[in-house]
């Protein structure tokens, strides 16, 4: 059984003015999420600017991530990269530091067939001796993990045990769960479909939102398993413009922008990201303002 379900933030990793990884701030980040009570943390994903960390670089975020949760929650560490070599060698690590477990995307760039994500994640499935959870992000990858190969996946390691379902498709999200059973921890990779996928059966959700309000998303996802289905309609409705416009621009120069309105870290991000435009910050503004309480 995995240990990822609930709401799990992926982090965004702040940086000083220089360009380099703020520690510090990132560390005040882990325990705001945690006192929010957030069930995982994701450090050096997508949202954690991964690309464009070096190895030392998510070393050393992932082992702050460690030391602030102090094993109160598991960590989901990723290990992105399209060399199938790569992530096992990040996944070592990872699993050195001590992480629960490991995000592995579906490769960007090389395109590979079903057959070659099948071999991808089975590589890394068998070097390592943590849990994996299969990263699904066509809008980044140019290539989807099809349920049948997920299903294969899941069939044939036991410590491929979740899903991050960034595909936006609730049929995909259906068809997950119908060929691969009720044991798949399902994970919504996408904010905007909170309500609609944990309605389907997902189990939680790996989140940008909840680095800005931890405490909102924690509770929705909560009135959902309690079925408040009142109550969370008319919560998830109220944060779609948010969610919204911190996908103005690319993930995440409008989380960055948000975070440093309330003056929890910098905006700053790193090339090839731009910072945010004025228009999409103007749109963040509103959207922040409308959404209520931060918390």
């Amino acid at each position: 059984m995995s240990a990822f379900h609930g709401v799990l933030t992926a982090l965004v990793t702040p940086l000083n003015t220089d360009g380099s990884v703020d520690e510090a701030a990132f560390r005040a980040l882990v325990r705001r999420q945690l006192n929010a009570g957030v069930h995982g943390l994701v450090p050096c994903g997508t949202t954690g600017e991964s690309p464009t960390l070096s190895a030392d670089e998510q070393l050393t975020v992932i082992r702050a991530t460690l030391d602030e949760v102090d094993g109160r929650v598991p960590v989901l560490a990723g290990i992105g990269s399209n060399d199938t070599a790569k992530a096992i060698a990040a996944g070592r690590k990872a699993f050195d530091a001590g992480a629960t477990g490991v995000l592995a995307t579906a490769p960007y760039y090389n395109k590979p067939t079903q057959e070659g994500l099948f071999l991808h994640f089975s590589a890394i499935a068998k070097a390592l001796d943590v849990e994996v959870c299969v990263y699904d992000v066509p809008g980044r990858t140019a290539v989807k993990v099809a349920p049948e190969t997920l299903s294969r996946l899941f069939a044939a390691h036991d410590n491929i045990t979740c899903v991050k379902d960034a595909t936006g498709d609730l049929v995909n999200a259906a068809d997950n769960r119908r060929l691969c059973g009720p044991d798949l921890k399902m994970l919504s990779g996408d904010d905007f479909t909170l309500l609609p996928f944990w309605a389907l059966g997902g189990d939680g959700c790996i989140s940008v939102l909840s680095n800005l309000m931890p405490g909102r998303v924690v509770k929705l996802y909560d009135d959902i398993m309690a079925q408040r289905m009142d109550t969370a309609r008319a919560d998830f409705i109220a944060l779609i413009p948010l969610v919204r416009a911190l996908f103005v621009e690319s993930n995440p120069v409008p989380v960055k922008a948000a975070m440093a309105e309330l003056g929890l870290c910098g905006a700053g991000v790193r090339l090839p990201l731009a910072p945010l435009s004025e228009s999409g910050h103007a749109t963040l503004l509103a959207a922040m303002a409308a959404s209520g309480e931060v918390s």
